[in-house]
């Protein structure tokens, strides 16, 4: 069988097909696109917000997803960016769901990439976490009379908040306010969908499997070296602080990464944020583990295009993609998920 397109996205409107193949001649692909950005299809309508793609017969309990990744920019939306080209470099995990495509061709996992970009709408905030400065209109929804804010986190007030406003060293992104409808329009087609998808994949995965492991991946700007540390990392593993993943999974990570010469560190800075939170339960069996990667580890001199160093570095991450999902589906064959949960 033909395996299906799988698109990634271009960097300006459209949706571009990416091909994922087949992981082993035996298995077929299913595909799915979901949610809708406005003005990205030829009609001038919708696109996708995110697809995804995963073999009928999974080898490993284990979903990728990459919130981050989205270049499909509405024309409206360049439009009202003040410096469009440093924005895209600042706020988009630059060609990492290129990685994770590699990544996932060579494990057989599942994998979920978003096309909306996170200047539109970041998914890794909570739905109410706004900074409300920005926004134009009411602060009730039209359609339900409700408040949607329960309170504004460190993130909105830092200006990355569900919709990022200013960038550190830049200033404001945005040319004039959004429109509250504009905004209830982004949650209900972008941020809902997808963390619907989400979960409900993850459950299916558990369903089948007894556990499922949750992937974010992301990348980061170079850290520099801290005191005590012999290089900086090229990869920091976010788990909640214990929160999202049991513990032996991030532990053999750790131990994973050191032997593949690859310096990481856990936690600090990233430690995961909304997507953990919501779909991070190990005491169910779902765990979620977060893996900020170096742009430098896989861009060019500039951070901005991939390079040939792409393809070695996902095959390392390949390895320990399959380790984490030999261990859970080890914890889930032992029963150790439900021990935990009593």
């Amino acid at each position: 069988m033909k395996s299906p397109d799988h698109p990634i996205d271009a960097p300006s409107n459209k949706v571009e097909s990416l091909r994922v193949e087949r992981v082993g001649s035996d298995r077929e692909l299913r595909s799915k696109r979901g949610g809708a950005v406005s003005g990205t299809c030829a009609e001038g309508l919708f696109g996708p917000a995110f697809t995804h793609v995963s073999p009928v017969s999974m080898p490993l309990p284990v979903l990728i997803a990459v919130p981050h990744a989205g270049r499909v920019y509405p024309s409206d939306t360049l439009a009202q960016m003040r410096d469009a080209h440093l924005s895209q470099l600042r706020l988009e995990d630059r060609y990492v769901d290129k990685l994770a495509v590699e990544i996932a061709k060579a494990t057989g996992t599942g994998l979920l990439v978003a096309h909306a970009p996170r200047a539109m709408i970041d998914l890794n905030r909570a739905h109410d976490d706004v900074d409300w400065n920005m926004i134009s209109g009411p602060t009730r929804r039209s359609d339900t009379g409700n408040l949607a804010v329960t309170g504004v986190n460190h993130r909105a007030r830092s200006g990355l908040g569900l919709v990022p406003r200013r960038l550190p060293g830049f200033g404001d992104i945005w040319c004039e306010k959004l429109s509250r409808d504009e905004l209830d329009r982004r949650v209900d087609r972008i941020h809902r969908p997808y963390h619907t998808f989400l979960s409900n994949e993850l459950e299916r995965i558990r369903a089948e499997w007894g556990a499922a492991l949750l992937v974010d991946l992301h990348s980061m700007p170079p850290l520099r070296r801290q005191n005590g540390q012999q290089a900086a990392p090229q990869i920091v593993l976010g788990d909640r602080f214990g929160a999202s993943c049991q513990h032996s999974l991030t532990a053999g990570s750790i131990r994973y990464l050191e032997r593949s010469g690859c310096p990481v560190a856990h936690n600090r800075p990233y430690s995961g944020g909304y997507v953990l939170d919501r779909h991070g339960a190990p005491s169910r069996g779902v765990h979620a583990l977060q893996i900020e990667v170096c742009r430098g580890a896989y861009l060019d001199e500039w951070l901005s295009e991939p390079s040939d160093a792409l393809p070695g570095l996902a095959q390392m991450i390949a390895g320990l993609v399959r380790e984490l999902g030999a261990q859970v589906a080890h914890l889930a064959a032992n029963g150790e998920t439900a021990q935990a949960a009593e």
